[in-house]
């Protein structure tokens, strides 16, 4: 059986990351969505290992100190990261893992394990995404231009990734990541490596 590979999916916000890769998580069975650890506390109707492992921020430093996490930040006074153990787990059941993570935590990943895919899913122009960020309707108008502001710092890292998706229609940038992974899984060195057992 062959090791799962991680995949890191980057992307501005409104740009349709969840919704791209709910689609995705359907077409592909064989795949495991990394859940990420985090101190805050749930909200009402969030379960503990499906929408986050929860923990308390004394356990969360002492896995920092432990090597515990792929990547990890804090944001508004809450530590939230990616645990190895779940990652490799899944990898080594043949599972192909996918992290939502933003651009910073994908540098501390690639910096760990270089073999990691990056893709870099992108609007198809800045006006639709501007529309996207409005019709959500969780924003105000200032807090849709800081999004956007941040969405243009975001896309200057987007060549340094291995894929770029541009999600105009759902369907679309599910075919290309599903092209992706098929693609990844067909390099030479991890073909032969099979062949050679």
């Amino acid at each position: 059986m062959m090791r799962g590979k991680t995949f890191i999916i980057s992307g501005p916000s409104g740009v349709g990351k969840s919704t791209v890769l709910s689609a995705l998580l359907e077409k592909r069975k064989n795949l495991y969505f990394s859940v990420s650890a985090t101190t805050r506390d749930p909200r009402p109707g969030e379960l503990d290992g499906i929408h986050y492992h929860f923990m308390d921020a004394e356990s969360f430093r002492k896995w920092i100190a432990m090597d515990q996490f792929l990547e990890y930040a804090e944001y508004v006074g809450n530590f939230y990261g990616t645990p190895k153990r779940f990652v490799d787990e899944a990898m080594d059941k043949g599972q192909d893992v996918i992290l939502d993570i933003e651009v910073q935590g994908a540098l501390q990943v690639t910096s760990k394990r270089p073999d990691t895919v990056k893709i870099f899913i992108a609007p198809p122009s800045w006006k639709e995404l501007e529309r996207r960020l409005k019709d959500r309707g969780t924003d105000d108008p200032e807090k849709v231009q800081k999004r956007l502001l941040r969405a243009k710092v975001e896309f200057q890292t987007a060549h340094t990734y291995d894929y770029f998706v541009i999600n105009d229609t759902v369907e679309d940038a599910v075919r290309e990541l599903d092209a992706i992974i098929t693609a990844e899984h067909c390099k030479p060195k991890e073909r032969m490596s099979v062949l050679a057992e």
